[in-house]
Protein backbone atom coordinates (compact mmCIF):
# COMPACT_ATOMS: atom_id res chain seq x y z
CA UNK A 1 0.00 0.00 0.00
CA UNK A 2 1.04 3.60 -0.56
CA UNK A 3 0.40 6.18 2.14
CA UNK A 4 0.70 9.90 1.36
CA UNK A 5 0.82 12.48 4.14
CA UNK A 6 1.57 16.19 4.12
CA UNK A 7 4.90 17.19 5.63
CA UNK A 8 4.89 19.51 8.62
CA UNK A 9 8.21 20.81 7.39
CA UNK A 10 11.31 19.77 5.52
CA UNK A 11 14.95 20.51 6.18
CA UNK A 12 16.58 22.84 3.63
CA UNK A 13 19.20 20.20 2.80
CA UNK A 14 16.53 17.58 2.10
CA UNK A 15 14.55 20.02 -0.02
CA UNK A 16 17.67 20.85 -2.00
CA UNK A 17 18.50 17.16 -2.43
CA UNK A 18 15.02 16.42 -3.83
CA UNK A 19 15.38 19.20 -6.39
CA UNK A 20 18.91 18.18 -7.40
CA UNK A 21 17.79 14.57 -7.94
CA UNK A 22 14.81 15.78 -10.01
CA UNK A 23 17.12 17.95 -12.10
CA UNK A 24 19.56 15.09 -12.72
CA UNK A 25 16.73 12.76 -13.76
CA UNK A 26 15.38 15.47 -16.07
CA UNK A 27 18.79 15.98 -17.67
CA UNK A 28 19.16 12.24 -18.14
CA UNK A 29 15.72 12.08 -19.79
CA UNK A 30 16.70 14.93 -22.14
CA UNK A 31 19.95 13.23 -23.09
CA UNK A 32 18.21 9.90 -23.74
CA UNK A 33 15.51 11.58 -25.85
CA UNK A 34 18.18 13.44 -27.81
CA UNK A 35 20.13 10.22 -28.29
CA UNK A 36 16.99 8.46 -29.54
CA UNK A 37 16.23 11.34 -31.93
CA UNK A 38 19.72 11.88 -33.31
CA UNK A 39 21.48 8.53 -32.83
CA UNK A 40 24.52 10.45 -31.59
CA UNK A 41 26.56 9.56 -28.53
CA UNK A 42 25.15 10.98 -25.26
CA UNK A 43 28.49 12.76 -24.75
CA UNK A 44 28.09 14.51 -28.11
CA UNK A 45 24.55 15.48 -27.15
CA UNK A 46 25.74 16.93 -23.83
CA UNK A 47 28.52 18.79 -25.61
CA UNK A 48 26.04 20.43 -27.97
CA UNK A 49 23.69 21.28 -25.09
CA UNK A 50 26.51 23.12 -23.33
CA UNK A 51 27.63 24.74 -26.58
CA UNK A 52 24.16 26.25 -26.99
CA UNK A 53 24.83 28.60 -24.08
CA UNK A 54 28.60 28.65 -23.73
CA UNK A 55 29.98 27.71 -27.14
CA UNK A 56 31.03 31.24 -28.05
CA UNK A 57 31.24 34.58 -26.24
CA UNK A 58 28.19 35.78 -28.17
CA UNK A 59 26.17 32.81 -26.93
CA UNK A 60 27.34 33.39 -23.38
CA UNK A 61 26.16 36.99 -23.47
CA UNK A 62 22.85 35.94 -25.00
CA UNK A 63 22.43 33.37 -22.22
CA UNK A 64 23.13 36.00 -19.55
CA UNK A 65 20.80 38.51 -21.20
CA UNK A 66 17.94 36.00 -21.39
CA UNK A 67 18.53 34.87 -17.81
CA UNK A 68 18.59 38.38 -16.38
CA UNK A 69 15.55 39.57 -18.31
CA UNK A 70 13.53 36.57 -17.17
CA UNK A 71 14.78 37.05 -13.61
CA UNK A 72 13.75 40.71 -13.61
CA UNK A 73 10.17 39.86 -14.61
CA UNK A 74 9.98 37.03 -12.07
CA UNK A 75 11.24 39.38 -9.34
CA UNK A 76 8.44 41.75 -10.30
CA UNK A 77 5.93 38.97 -9.68
CA UNK A 78 7.47 38.06 -6.32
CA UNK A 79 5.64 40.57 -4.06
CA UNK A 80 2.27 39.85 -5.69
CA UNK A 81 2.69 36.08 -5.41
CA UNK A 82 3.87 36.36 -1.80
CA UNK A 83 0.59 38.18 -1.12
CA UNK A 84 -1.30 35.35 -2.88
CA UNK A 85 -2.33 37.81 -5.59
CA UNK A 86 -1.97 35.85 -8.82
CA UNK A 87 -0.62 38.46 -11.17
CA UNK A 88 -0.49 36.92 -14.66
CA UNK A 89 -0.26 40.33 -16.30
CA UNK A 90 3.52 40.71 -16.47
CA UNK A 91 3.41 40.62 -20.28
CA UNK A 92 1.17 43.68 -20.41
CA UNK A 93 3.03 45.51 -17.66
CA UNK A 94 6.32 44.98 -19.51
CA UNK A 95 4.83 46.21 -22.79
CA UNK A 96 3.33 49.32 -21.20
CA UNK A 97 6.60 50.05 -19.44
CA UNK A 98 8.44 49.65 -22.72
CA UNK A 99 5.97 52.05 -24.34
CA UNK A 100 6.74 54.68 -21.71
CA UNK A 101 10.46 54.30 -22.39
CA UNK A 102 9.95 54.53 -26.17
CA UNK A 103 7.94 57.76 -25.88
CA UNK A 104 10.90 59.53 -24.29
CA UNK A 105 13.37 57.73 -26.52
CA UNK A 106 11.63 59.02 -29.65
CA UNK A 107 10.73 62.57 -28.64
CA UNK A 108 13.32 63.62 -26.04
CA UNK A 109 16.50 62.42 -27.73
CA UNK A 110 18.03 65.90 -27.49
CA UNK A 111 18.46 65.41 -23.75
CA UNK A 112 21.87 64.24 -22.46
CA UNK A 113 22.18 60.46 -22.44
CA UNK A 114 22.27 59.80 -18.67
CA UNK A 115 19.29 62.04 -17.74
CA UNK A 116 17.36 60.56 -20.67
CA UNK A 117 18.00 56.98 -19.51
CA UNK A 118 16.96 57.87 -15.96
CA UNK A 119 13.74 59.49 -17.16
CA UNK A 120 13.01 56.53 -19.44
CA UNK A 121 13.43 54.12 -16.53
CA UNK A 122 11.22 56.24 -14.26
CA UNK A 123 8.45 56.60 -16.84
CA UNK A 124 8.56 52.87 -17.58
CA UNK A 125 8.20 52.14 -13.86
CA UNK A 126 5.31 54.61 -13.54
CA UNK A 127 3.48 53.17 -16.57
CA UNK A 128 3.97 49.61 -15.31
CA UNK A 129 2.91 50.60 -11.78
CA UNK A 130 -0.32 52.17 -13.05
CA UNK A 131 -1.02 49.07 -15.14
CA UNK A 132 -0.52 46.95 -12.03
CA UNK A 133 -2.52 49.21 -9.72
CA UNK A 134 -5.68 48.92 -11.82
CA UNK A 135 -6.36 45.22 -11.06
CA UNK A 136 -5.07 45.79 -7.52
CA UNK A 137 -7.68 48.51 -6.98
CA UNK A 138 -10.51 46.39 -8.40
CA UNK A 139 -9.45 43.48 -6.20
CA UNK A 140 -9.37 45.70 -3.12
CA UNK A 141 -12.64 47.50 -3.89
CA UNK A 142 -14.85 44.80 -5.39
CA UNK A 143 -12.87 41.57 -4.89
CA UNK A 144 -12.45 41.14 -8.66
CA UNK A 145 -10.80 37.94 -9.86
CA UNK A 146 -7.17 39.03 -10.23
CA UNK A 147 -6.18 36.17 -12.53
CA UNK A 148 -8.75 36.99 -15.20
CA UNK A 149 -8.34 40.73 -14.73
CA UNK A 150 -4.56 40.77 -15.15
CA UNK A 151 -4.81 38.31 -18.06
CA UNK A 152 -7.22 40.59 -19.93
CA UNK A 153 -4.94 43.56 -19.23
CA UNK A 154 -2.28 41.80 -21.32
CA UNK A 155 -4.47 41.92 -24.40
CA UNK A 156 -5.33 45.58 -23.84
CA UNK A 157 -1.64 46.46 -23.49
CA UNK A 158 -0.82 44.57 -26.68
CA UNK A 159 -3.44 46.49 -28.64
CA UNK A 160 -2.25 49.82 -27.24
CA UNK A 161 1.31 49.02 -28.31
CA UNK A 162 0.09 47.95 -31.75
CA UNK A 163 -1.81 51.23 -32.07
CA UNK A 164 1.32 53.29 -31.44
CA UNK A 165 3.40 51.01 -33.65
CA UNK A 166 0.95 51.79 -36.45
CA UNK A 167 1.29 55.54 -35.84
CA UNK A 168 5.08 55.48 -35.59
CA UNK A 169 5.81 52.71 -38.11
CA UNK A 170 9.03 53.23 -40.02
CA UNK A 171 7.83 51.64 -43.27
CA UNK A 172 4.18 52.05 -44.20
CA UNK A 173 2.11 48.92 -43.67
CA UNK A 174 4.69 47.02 -41.59
CA UNK A 175 3.38 48.01 -38.12
CA UNK A 176 7.07 48.14 -37.11
CA UNK A 177 8.75 51.13 -35.51
CA UNK A 178 12.21 49.98 -36.50
CA UNK A 179 15.40 50.63 -34.55
CA UNK A 180 15.00 53.91 -32.67
CA UNK A 181 17.77 56.56 -32.79
CA UNK A 182 20.03 54.60 -35.13
CA UNK A 183 22.08 56.06 -37.99
CA UNK A 184 18.90 57.37 -39.62
CA UNK A 185 18.72 59.96 -36.82
CA UNK A 186 22.24 61.45 -36.55
CA UNK A 187 21.06 64.14 -34.11
CA UNK A 188 19.92 61.53 -31.61
CA UNK A 189 22.32 58.70 -32.50
CA UNK A 190 22.26 56.01 -29.76
CA UNK A 191 20.28 58.26 -27.39
CA UNK A 192 18.31 56.15 -24.94
CA UNK A 193 20.49 53.10 -25.60
CA UNK A 194 22.25 51.25 -22.79
CA UNK A 195 25.70 50.51 -24.16
CA UNK A 196 28.27 47.83 -23.40
CA UNK A 197 30.23 47.98 -20.16
CA UNK A 198 33.54 46.58 -21.46
CA UNK A 199 33.76 48.01 -24.96
CA UNK A 200 31.91 51.28 -24.44
CA UNK A 201 30.09 50.98 -27.78
CA UNK A 202 26.68 49.71 -28.87
CA UNK A 203 27.45 46.87 -31.25
CA UNK A 204 29.16 44.05 -29.31
CA UNK A 205 26.26 43.65 -26.86
CA UNK A 206 28.08 42.25 -23.86
CA UNK A 207 24.94 43.02 -21.77
CA UNK A 208 26.99 43.45 -18.59
CA UNK A 209 25.01 46.52 -17.55
CA UNK A 210 21.82 44.46 -17.74
CA UNK A 211 23.41 41.83 -15.49
CA UNK A 212 24.51 44.41 -12.92
CA UNK A 213 21.20 46.29 -12.93
CA UNK A 214 19.07 43.15 -12.54
CA UNK A 215 21.32 41.82 -9.75
CA UNK A 216 20.76 45.12 -7.94
CA UNK A 217 17.00 44.76 -8.42
CA UNK A 218 17.18 41.22 -7.00
CA UNK A 219 19.03 42.38 -3.87
CA UNK A 220 16.65 45.31 -3.32
CA UNK A 221 13.56 43.13 -3.70
CA UNK A 222 14.99 40.49 -1.33
CA UNK A 223 15.70 43.19 1.29
CA UNK A 224 12.26 44.76 0.78
CA UNK A 225 10.37 41.52 1.27
CA UNK A 226 12.52 40.32 4.17
CA UNK A 227 13.33 43.38 6.25
CA UNK A 228 10.75 46.12 5.66
CA UNK A 229 7.36 46.75 7.26
CA UNK A 230 5.71 46.58 3.84
CA UNK A 231 7.30 43.19 3.20
CA UNK A 232 5.97 41.95 6.54
CA UNK A 233 2.47 43.19 5.69
CA UNK A 234 2.63 41.41 2.33
CA UNK A 235 3.51 38.14 4.07
CA UNK A 236 0.70 38.52 6.64
CA UNK A 237 -1.92 39.31 3.99
CA UNK A 238 -0.71 36.31 1.99
CA UNK A 239 -1.09 34.01 4.99
CA UNK A 240 -4.51 35.26 6.06
CA UNK A 241 -6.49 38.39 5.24
CA UNK A 242 -8.50 38.05 8.46
CA UNK A 243 -5.34 37.90 10.54
CA UNK A 244 -4.02 40.96 8.71
CA UNK A 245 -7.21 42.92 9.43
CA UNK A 246 -7.13 41.83 13.07
CA UNK A 247 -3.54 43.09 13.29
CA UNK A 248 -4.65 46.49 11.98
CA UNK A 249 -3.18 46.12 8.49
CA UNK A 250 -5.15 47.96 5.82
CA UNK A 251 -5.54 45.12 3.35
CA UNK A 252 -6.92 47.20 0.41
CA UNK A 253 -3.94 49.56 0.67
CA UNK A 254 -1.53 46.61 0.68
CA UNK A 255 -3.22 45.19 -2.43
CA UNK A 256 -2.89 48.41 -4.40
CA UNK A 257 0.60 49.26 -3.15
CA UNK A 258 1.98 45.79 -3.80
CA UNK A 259 0.53 45.59 -7.29
CA UNK A 260 1.99 49.01 -8.04
CA UNK A 261 5.39 47.63 -7.03
CA UNK A 262 4.89 44.42 -9.01
CA UNK A 263 3.80 46.27 -12.14
CA UNK A 264 6.55 48.85 -11.70
CA UNK A 265 9.33 46.24 -11.68
CA UNK A 266 7.81 44.52 -14.73
CA UNK A 267 7.60 47.93 -16.40
CA UNK A 268 11.29 48.43 -15.58
CA UNK A 269 11.97 45.14 -17.38
CA UNK A 270 10.24 46.73 -20.37
CA UNK A 271 12.69 49.63 -20.19
CA UNK A 272 15.62 47.18 -20.24
CA UNK A 273 14.09 45.25 -23.14
CA UNK A 274 13.78 48.45 -25.17
CA UNK A 275 16.94 50.28 -24.17
CA UNK A 276 19.47 47.45 -23.81
CA UNK A 277 18.20 44.57 -25.94
CA UNK A 278 16.03 45.43 -28.96
CA UNK A 279 16.18 49.27 -29.15
CA UNK A 280 12.64 49.14 -30.50
CA UNK A 281 9.14 48.11 -29.44
CA UNK A 282 6.76 45.56 -30.96
CA UNK A 283 3.85 43.51 -29.67
CA UNK A 284 6.36 40.65 -29.29
CA UNK A 285 8.82 42.54 -27.10
CA UNK A 286 7.73 40.53 -24.06
CA UNK A 287 8.10 37.31 -26.08
CA UNK A 288 6.06 35.19 -23.68
CA UNK A 289 8.54 35.78 -20.86
CA UNK A 290 5.79 37.20 -18.68
CA UNK A 291 4.10 33.80 -18.58
CA UNK A 292 7.38 31.89 -18.20
CA UNK A 293 8.24 34.13 -15.24
CA UNK A 294 5.11 32.85 -13.47
CA UNK A 295 6.65 29.37 -13.39
CA UNK A 296 10.00 30.77 -12.25
CA UNK A 297 8.42 32.80 -9.42
CA UNK A 298 6.38 29.81 -8.25
CA UNK A 299 9.27 27.36 -8.32
CA UNK A 300 11.49 29.73 -6.34
CA UNK A 301 8.82 30.27 -3.65
CA UNK A 302 9.21 34.04 -4.26
CA UNK A 303 12.91 33.94 -3.28
CA UNK A 304 14.60 36.45 -5.65
CA UNK A 305 17.99 34.69 -5.49
CA UNK A 306 16.50 31.32 -6.41
CA UNK A 307 14.82 33.03 -9.36
CA UNK A 308 18.25 33.57 -10.88
CA UNK A 309 18.97 29.84 -10.63
CA UNK A 310 15.69 28.71 -12.18
CA UNK A 311 15.84 31.39 -14.87
CA UNK A 312 19.35 30.27 -15.80
CA UNK A 313 18.22 26.64 -15.95
CA UNK A 314 15.25 27.48 -18.16
CA UNK A 315 17.32 29.61 -20.54
CA UNK A 316 20.06 26.98 -20.67
CA UNK A 317 17.59 24.29 -21.79
CA UNK A 318 15.93 26.64 -24.25
CA UNK A 319 19.24 27.49 -25.93
CA UNK A 320 20.43 23.87 -25.71
CA UNK A 321 17.35 22.71 -27.57
CA UNK A 322 17.81 25.33 -30.27
CA UNK A 323 21.46 24.36 -30.68
CA UNK A 324 20.64 20.68 -31.10
CA UNK A 325 17.75 21.43 -33.43
CA UNK A 326 20.18 23.37 -35.61
CA UNK A 327 23.14 20.97 -35.46
CA UNK A 328 21.18 17.74 -35.76
CA UNK A 329 18.54 19.20 -38.13
CA UNK A 330 15.64 18.50 -35.81
CA UNK A 331 12.26 20.19 -35.67
CA UNK A 332 12.24 23.70 -34.19
CA UNK A 333 9.88 22.49 -31.48
CA UNK A 334 12.51 20.13 -30.14
CA UNK A 335 13.82 22.83 -27.77
CA UNK A 336 10.34 23.30 -26.35
CA UNK A 337 10.07 19.55 -25.75
CA UNK A 338 13.32 19.54 -23.77
CA UNK A 339 12.25 22.60 -21.79
CA UNK A 340 8.92 20.93 -21.06
CA UNK A 341 10.69 17.81 -19.75
CA UNK A 342 12.79 19.90 -17.38
CA UNK A 343 9.75 21.80 -16.10
CA UNK A 344 7.78 18.57 -15.70
CA UNK A 345 10.38 17.03 -13.41
CA UNK A 346 11.03 20.22 -11.46
CA UNK A 347 7.33 20.85 -10.90
CA UNK A 348 6.81 17.19 -10.04
CA UNK A 349 9.51 17.23 -7.38
CA UNK A 350 7.53 19.88 -5.49
CA UNK A 351 5.07 17.13 -4.60
CA UNK A 352 7.80 15.16 -2.82
CA UNK A 353 8.98 18.33 -1.06
CA UNK A 354 5.47 18.97 0.30
CA UNK A 355 4.30 15.39 0.89
CA UNK A 356 5.80 12.26 2.41
CA UNK A 357 5.25 8.98 0.53
CA UNK A 358 5.45 5.73 2.50
CA UNK A 359 5.22 2.19 1.18
CA UNK A 360 3.92 -0.59 3.38
CA UNK A 361 2.77 -4.13 2.80
CA UNK A 362 -0.92 -4.95 2.37
CA UNK A 363 -3.01 -5.75 5.43
CA UNK A 364 -4.71 -9.09 5.99
CA UNK A 365 -6.80 -9.79 9.04
CA UNK A 366 -5.84 -6.45 10.55
CA UNK A 367 -2.12 -7.25 10.48
CA UNK A 368 0.37 -5.82 7.99
CA UNK A 369 1.96 -8.47 5.79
Amino acid sequence: MIRISKRDGIRPLSSLLIRVIALLIAMLACVLLSFASTGRSPFVVLQQMVAGSFGTSKRMWEFLQRTMMLTCIAVGLAPAFKMRFWNVGAEGQLLIGGLGAVILMRFCYKLPSIPLLILMALLAVVFGAIWGMIPGFFKAKWNANETLFTLMMNYIATQIVLYFCTIWEGTKGTVKIGIINDSKNPAGLHKGWIGEMFTGNFNDKDYMWVVVIVLLVVVLMWAYLRYTKHGYEIAVVGDSENTARYAGIRVPVVYVRTMALSGGVCGFAGFLAVSAVSRTLTENTAGGRGFTAIIIAWLSHTNPFLMIVFSALYCFMELAGKQMASVFQLNDYFSKILTGIILFFILGCEFFADYRVKFRRSVKGGQPQ
